[in-house]
Parts: structure tokens; sequence; C-alpha cells
């Protein structure tokens, strides 16, 4: 596939390009200073690159340069794509937003809910309600994660052998049945929590379709919008593209870790977090979500339903925060921000941590990717490396006050 390049100079584009040379600048110190070891960054208005950036190693210690056809571990970005497959089968008339999961995945059939004890000798009671595909969308299911160590029912996932979401050895159709057994950490649709849902949501795709997730999205999905380097493993062909995977050390370097196999077609389809990527592709479908899920003459959904998807859905439209509130998500950076079908929805500009238009919607990697569509300003904006963080750090906030401050009208 093309990677992806500049097509219009950014003062056309009503971009400052003294204030993009600081984003630029910024990023480029980190690269020096051995916070990063390369990155891409890319702002598009009105659907064309206005700006676009590679600097530094794709692979450190192989001397590789960061290029626009690098290929990326998106991670969680993998969770809007999965949306959008379950979206066109809602538009089909084959999957309803308000249908019970159970209807599909029988295993969560009769959902218990946690109400007080240890991990050891938890008490429960029968949930008052289904979980319902829309609960999966929106992570307000009751479901989580093992590796965030606040609650019993995450040490529950843990003890069931699913830390990182993944069961070893299993399929995606046995790792979401073994969810299923875990209680819920709340009633479905009271509260939001970041959880596996994306897995049980790509399992429902699997289910409803009569399709491998992965095929179901090549042929809906990436093939329609010309998306050639996306997708759950990467070819012989693609592998010398591929980003080296870092974590960041405790004195703030960064050092090589294990990540995503992606040689061969793996046996676990993370709908959560199991794509790679290239800036080309990525540039793609945020497009396409910007165009109201039309690209090139391709409509993959209606202009309701992208809509519908773009706003929030969160219990009495509170934000991440409120409604999110227990450890895990208690953080400035979920203020003002409510959560949509699949991305993160900004609902009060004022009380962000970084400027964004109302209706700025998006989501992130947890190895530094990020990508979001300002409708207001028909901005996209994707910034591309390969760095997991030991905890919260500064590069998101400071990615969008540096694009803010680029935007001139």
């Amino acid at each position: 596939m093309p990677p992806l390049r500049q097509e219009v100079d950014a003062d056309a584009a009503g971009l400052d390009p003294a204030a993009l040379d600081r984003l630029d600048g910024h990023f480029a110190r980190q690269v020096d200073d051995g916070r990063l070891p390369g990155f891409l960054v890319a702002v598009s208005r009105g659907g064309r690159v206005a700006h676009l950036t590679v600097h530094g190693r794709r692979d450190v210690a192989a001397g590789l340069p960061v290029r626009a056809d690098t290929l990326w571990r998106i991670y969680s970005m993998t969770k809007p794509v999965t949306s959008v497959a379950a979206l066109t089968l809602v538009e089909e008339g084959r999957l309803s937003l308000d249908d019970p999961v159970a209807r599909y995945l029988p295993a969560f059939a009769e959902p218990r809910v946690y109400v007080e004890g240890p991990a050891d000798a938890p008490v429960t009671r029968p949930a008052a309600g289904p979980v319902l595909v829309r609960h999966l969308m929106t992570h307000t299911a009751g479901l989580t994660f093992g590796f965030y160590h606040s609650h019993p029912v995450d040490a529950l996932y843990r003890a069931a052998g699913v830390e990182s979401s993944v069961l070893p050895g299993a399929d995606l159709a046995e790792t979401v049945d073994l969810y299923a057994s875990v209680p819920l950490q709340f009633e479905p649709g009271t509260e939001w929590n970041y959880s596996v849902a994306s897995n049980v949501l790509g399992r429902l795709v699997e289910v409803v379709s009569g399709q491998p997730l992965d095929v179901f999205c090549a042929e809906r999905i990436f093939g329609p919008l010309g998306m050639g380097d996306t997708g759950f493993h990467v070819t012989d062909a693609q592998a010398e593209r591929l980003a080296e995977l870092y974590g960041e050390t405790e004195d703030g370097g960064i050092e090589p870790v294990p990540g995503l196999p992606l040689r061969g077609r793996p046996r676990f389809l993370s709908g959560s977090g199991g794509l790679v990527s290239s800036a080309y592709d990525v540039h793609r479908f945020a497009e396409l979500l910007r165009r109201r899920g039309e690209l090139d003459g391709v409509r993959v959904l209606s202009p309701h339903t992208v809509d519908l998807m773009t706003r929030n859905h969160l219990p009495g439209g509170a934000d991440l925060r409120a409604v999110g509130s227990r450890p895990a998500h208690d953080e400035p950076g979920n203020d003002g921000v409510g959560f949509g079908l699949g991305v993160s929805v900004v609902v009060d500009p004022s009380r962000t941590r970084s400027p964004c238009g109302l209706g700025t919607y998006g989501w992130s990697g947890v190895a530094t990717t990020t990508f979001w569509v300002d409708p207001g300003r028909d901005l996209t904006v994707q910034f591309m490396t390969q760095v997991r963080p030991r905890a919260s750090h500064t590069v998101y906030p400071d990615l969008k006050r540096l694009v803010h401050e680029a935007v001139r009208d």
C-alpha cells in the first residue's frame, strides 16, 4: 500500500507552520533524550494531510529509521474498528444494540454481580438485567481487566488466568466463555469500566456473521477502504517494516520488550487490541469516521450510525471520571470526556486536561499510539510510536495542546 504523504501546505489548511515546528521539536527532543525511539505525527484538515513528520528509529539497535510506511502495533485502537464491524451488522438488522448478549453467547445467560467479600470468597447476586450489546461498546457491561489490581473481581480474572485479557493457549470463543464465568463488577449499564468488553464484541461479530473476526474485518472494512497494511498479523513481506516495541524504564528511558508476535495468524483474535496498522491506514479509518461513514465512494456505515457512535452514551451524560470513579480511572485526563460506541467523546471542553473541541472523538493504544477527529475544526490527527509507559505520561496532553496552538481557524 502507498505510504501516507503530505497533500497540502499547512498555511493553505489554516495551520501555523511555526507552531507545527514547535510540535515536531518537542517530540524530537524526547527522541534525542532517549525517552522515545522515534515517532510519526500527521495532522489533516478537510481530509488532506497538511503536516507529516517522521523522526528517530523504528528499531534503535538496528538503526532503522521511522518511515511513512512503518507498521505499528495499535493495540486498543483496535476497539473502534471492532465497534464499526459490529455496527455494520446492526445496520443490516442482524444485530441490535439492545439485544441481550446471551442471545448469541449463551455463557452470559445468567450473569451475577459482585456484592462484597474477598476474591477467594466473594458474595454475589443475580444481575438485575442482562448484559446488552450497547454495554459492550460503551464499557458499561460490568467487565474488567485482571491487571488493574483495584477490585476483588480483578483478582478473580487473574485467578482464572486472564490477567492480560488473554487465556494462554485459548481462542477467542474459549476466552470469552471464561469471562462470562466471572462475576460482574457492577450492574450492567450503571458504571463505566474499561475492560475486555471489545473481545466479547469481537466474538459476537463472529457468531452473528458466521466468519472469523479477521476475515470479517478484512472483507467489510480493510479491503473496501484500501487498508492493506491492517490486520491481526504481518506477512513476511511486511515484517521488515514493523517497529520494535519498547517499554519505559524506571529512569524514564526505554528498553525493548516483548510485544504481540504478529507473525502468522494468531489463535486468539483480539477485538480489544490485536491489530497492526500503518499511518496511511489509520488516516483512512479516521477519515471514514470524519466523513460520517463514507470514503472515496465506499460507504461502510450510514451518517446516522456514525453520529450515534460518536455521541456520549454514559449514564446521565456523565464523563468518564464521574461514572468510572474506580481507582483505575480516577485521573485528570478523564475530566470532561465521555464515551460513545467504541470511542471517547469530549463532552465539556472547559474541563478537559488539554484543549479539545466539543465532540472530538478518538482512542489510543497502550504503546502510545493515538488518533482523534475534531469535527468542529474538520481536523484529524494521529501520533505513532511504540513505547509502553510504566504509568500515565504527558505525550497525549502535550500533543493535543501543540496541535491546538497550530490551528488558526
